[in-house]
């Protein structure tokens, strides 16, 4: 370990000013505790928020949907034709080893 390490250490609280093991740990912070029923959003509350938060979502337009789709399209058939001649060799391969 050289120095920058070990004073980058010292730094962070791992280590003591001797380089021994600090034996200080930090703790995870606490999580917050549930609200209870009569503090809990209504059904309609809930609604307006998920809305809210749709409206800030990067919807993809026609043009990007249709481009990502003939790549899925395309994968997809790059993939079947692999699996189809995997099976046909697969298929021979086995009826030659047990004829």
């Amino acid at each position: 370990m050289n120095r920058e390490m070990k004073r980058r250490m010292q730094r962070q609280g791992q280590v003591g000013e001797d380089g021994s093991p600090a034996s200080v740990r930090r703790q995870a912070p606490p999580r917050p505790a549930p609200r209870p029923a009569s503090q809990r959003t209504s059904p309609a509350e809930f609604v307006r928020e998920v809305q809210s938060e749709l409206r800030k979502v990067a919807w993809p337009n026609r043009e990007e949907t249709i481009n990502s789709s003939i790549v899925v399209f395309i994968a997809l058939a790059a993939i079947m034709i692999v699996i189809v001649i995997l099976d046909y060799l697969f298929g021979k391969s086995a009826l030659y080893l047990f004829k």
